[in-house]
């Protein structure tokens, strides 16, 4: 595994990160396809299903170091987990946003603007550090 040079990417979880990528959910492809596909959301790359340590997360913008991940009935049953994952992530440097399946289903415009308003803050504090 490659440390922050690659954005902590992890080559031995390559295979089941592009199993993953074969089997997403609908809310996944429909976040995909619909807002972070071919730089739709602000001119922004975002990749699927990335290997990050011993994580893999649904979606990621490396130039933001921003994680967005879709959260289906089984993230009740591991909060704890979640959690504990989220602050190893958070450790790295990445902001982490989470999005229940049904949000992406029924409210795809306030996940927009949830995007947006967080992307303009990233931004800010990316030029903020750079003076």
């Amino acid at each position: 595994m490659q440390k922050s040079r690659n954005n902590f990417y992890n080559e031995d979880l390559k295979d089941y990160a592009r199993k993953l990528k074969n089997d997403a959910t609908l809310p996944e492809v429909i976040l995909w396809q619909r807002l972070l596909k071919g730089k739709q959301l602000r001119g922004y790359q975002f990749l699927r299903q990335r290997p990050i340590t011993n994580y893999i997360v649904d979606f990621f913008c490396k130039d933001l170091k921003l994680i967005i991940e879709v959260d289906g009935e089984y993230h009740k049953f591991q909060k704890k987990k979640d959690k504990e994952r989220d602050n190893v992530l958070r450790n790295l440097g990445y902001t982490v946003l989470h999005f229940k399946n049904e949000e992406v289903l029924n409210e795809l415009p306030n996940i927009f603007r949830t995007l947006d308003n967080i992307i303009t803050e990233i931004e800010r504090d990316i030029s903020l550090n750079k003076i």
